[in-house]
């Protein structure tokens, strides 16, 4: 009797493997001098990329590109592609909002754990991008199509973007996009030191399906962009941050470490329940941050993690937030 568990790998194993037949026996079949000069044409069409799993031959203009998780998928819409497929991320928001019509259409693969190789293979891709694909998945991806591996650095989004872009020949869009951020940092810490000085900010996130919740220290995507605008974190929050993951977990017990000039919190999809859960404890409206009323809101599709379009949608929070509601 065949072991179910590995039934699926097993029938996706054979479809790659078929399909490697199929285009080797189709080759064969050709006299050599045409298939040389289909092989000068392949190369003269595609370049040679390093990445960190190794290198890859990817065509000069893809057309038909698979990524395997929306940060590297809203990269790529910044730089005007639309790769034809993504993933759903394991628990936080999607980016559908923030990316709109310029995904439209795009075919879903599962989860970000769970990538469905058997619909891969199906949409024959013409390049495979993606953050920190395993060496497992990647000689599997590789027998697809040319694949890329990109280290995505939490702390240094701008260094990833960039290696995206280098990846598809558009370093001088992402130089210019990043040239226009960084100008519209310099304005908006200019109009919010005038107007708020330096305030200090909680960062909080809330699950849908685990009870804990967390804050953000200076090592995350959000806390970096609120320091550019001179808006750091509580002094509380950093002298006990972990100094190796950007997430420290705070209890109901320890919510004085949330206290600050204002909070974001960034809820994922169906945690409402579990934030009323701390809204309804006597400590949480002992904060002054809550007496206030300055605890917003967001969505945690681009506050936890992205690229250069999440960085400028928390850029408009800031500014809909702490200056326009001021």
């Amino acid at each position: 009797m065949v072991n179910k568990r590995w039934y699926k790998p097993i029938k996706i194993f054979l479809i790659i493997t078929l399909n490697l037949i199929f285009l080797k026996g189709c080759y064969s079949v050709l006299p050599q001098k045409i298939g040389s000069a289909n092989v000068s044409s392949i190369l003269l069409e595609c370049r040679q990329v390093k990445h960190e799993l190794g290198k890859s031959c990817i065509p000069r203009n893809p057309q038909r590109i698979i990524v395997t998780e929306q940060d590297s998928l809203e990269s790529l819409v910044a730089l005007d592609f639309k790769p034809i497929a993504t993933t759903i991320p394991n628990r936080a928001g999607e980016k559908i909002r923030l990316l709109g019509s310029k995904i439209e259409g795009i075919t879903y693969l599962g989860k970000e754990s769970q990538i469905n190789l058997e619909k891969i293979v199906q949409l024959k891709p013409d390049l495979i991008l993606g953050f920190g694909i395993s060496p497992q998945e990647y000689q599997l991806f590789s027998q697809i199509a040319p694949t890329v591996s990109i280290k995505f650095i939490e702390g240094n989004w701008e260094k990833t973007f960039k290696q995206i872009a280098e990846v598809v020949d558009k370093s001088q869009e992402a130089e210019k996009l990043l040239e226009q951020y960084q100008q519209r940092i310099v304005k908006l810490k200019l109009a919010l030191a005038q107007k708020l000085g330096k305030p200090k900010i909680s960062i909080m996130r809330f699950y849908t399906d685990l009870e804990a919740t967390q804050f953000f220290n200076q090592l995350s995507f959000p806390a970096k962009i609120l320091e550019k605008l001179d808006l750091g974190i509580p002094l509380a929050q950093r002298q006990i941050a972990n100094s190796h993951v950007s997430y420290n977990k705070v209890s109901l017990e320890r919510l004085d470490l949330l206290e600050a000039d204002a909070m974001f919190i960034a809820l994922d999809p169906g945690s409402e329940e579990n934030f009323q859960k701390y809204k309804n404890s006597p400590l949480w409206q002992t904060l002054n941050v809550v007496k206030v009323n300055k605890v917003y809101t967001v969505d945690s599709g681009y506050w936890l993690n992205g690229s250069i379009l999440s960085a400028n949608a928390i850029l408009d929070d800031i500014v809909k937030y702490l200056l326009s509601a001021s």
